[in-house]
């Protein structure tokens, strides 16, 4: 196992390519940058070259500009190309928001795991007007903000197929110990967990590249939230399962193209990083429940800074992650008041 814990990160593009351009990372690999509406205000997308055309990885959400700008790149430093194929890392939507796009528009195969695909088909028919019975009760079971709470009633949700082409029936499957062939390179499947259930990451057999998706980020770390559709879910535990087992294939040299933020190399300090990082999160939860507390008042030990705005509904689901951890290994527990919430308190 690779694990230089003394080492550093380097970045050796420190200066990211501008809209509907691309900077070649490495040979006939193109990284582009797609913006999104939101405080993480962009998502990485890589292509691939072969003889017959490109293949990408990712998409970008599904929206006129991100249309226009992918229009642009084809035409510009893609060379007018066709896209043959489709790798999506995992099922958010500014992951596979254009899939369908290409696979019915561009002709392109469409690739990615099993359980990211029923997600997006699944989430594609799942259209709300209001928030359902089952959401609200996940939001006052988190303890959320009553004025948050509020204001979210008389508001549309947030819907999938709003950013999500949609999707036509058929895909190739990848998982656990595939190997695909792209950019005249062979690659490695690699399943992560946590942010996303079953995220591939694919880790080129020269020992040069690795698409980390949003499993390997330099910078930050992924969300790792829970949902009303799995309330009692650990995806920490997912995620830190996950991370000490790629924990193996990573070396120093290998050159990893993230889904957001800069590519970078050092991985294995990078994930020594973010094993320990969330590990002393859970550790600040856990004293902080010393006394009772909702989900929605444990921003504090988790985040360490203020939390406002549009990252509110962010930092709740990933503090119910964390509850659940230590819940699920036996640190905390919890009880429900009269209102609905979970009091939690370490043991």
């Amino acid at each position: 196992m690779s694990d230089v814990s003394t080492g550093k990160l380097d970045f050796p593009f420190p200066d990211a390519p501008a809209e509907g351009e691309a900077i070649e990372v490495a040979k006939g690999v193109l990284w582009a940058r797609l913006p999104l509406p939101m405080a993480l205000d962009h998502v990485n997308v890589f292509a691939f070259e072969d003889p017959e055309g490109w293949t990408i990885v990712d998409t970008g959400f599904d929206t006129g500009k991100t249309r226009r700008i992918w229009e642009k790149l084809l035409a510009g430093p893609m060379g007018g190309k066709p896209v043959v194929r489709v790798i999506v890392t995992h099922h958010h939507p500014d992951h596979v928001g254009l899939a369908g796009w290409f696979q019915r528009d561009h002709g392109a195969e469409l690739v990615t795991t099993r359980t990211a695909w029923l997600f997006a088909r699944m989430l594609l028919l799942d259209e709300q007007i209001e928030p359902v019975d089952e959401t609200l009760a996940y939001w006052r079971a988190a303890g959320m903000d009553r004025e948050v709470y509020e204001k979210r009633l008389t508001e549309r949700p947030f819907n999938y197929a709003d950013i999500v082409a949609d999707m036509p029936l058929g895909f190739k499957r990848i998982k656990e110990g595939s190997r695909i062939r792209f950019g005249g390179r062979d690659w490695d499947v690699r399943i992560g967990n946590g942010h996303a259930p079953e995220h591939a990451t694919l880790w080129s057999t020269d020992g040069e590249l690795v698409i980390g998706g949003d499993q390997l980020l330099a910078t930050i770390s992924p969300n790792l939230g829970v949902y009303a559709t799995e309330p009692d879910a650990d995806p920490v535990g997912d995620w830190l399962e996950a991370n000490e087992r790629l924990r193996q294939y990573a070396t120093p040299n290998q050159l990893v193209l993230p889904g957001h933020k800069l590519p970078f190399t050092g991985l294995p300090t990078r994930m020594r990083q973010l094993i320990d990082n969330h590990h002393s999160a859970l550790r600040r939860l856990e004293e902080f429940l010393s006394e009772p507390h909702t989900a929605g008042e444990c921003f504090p030990p988790l985040f360490k800074r203020e939390i406002k705005g549009g990252e509110y509904g962010l930092a709740l689901v990933e503090a119910v992650g964390h509850l659940n951890h230590l819940l699920h290994e036996g640190r905390a527990t919890r009880t429900m008041r009269e209102d609905g919430a979970w009091v939690w308190r370490a043991i």
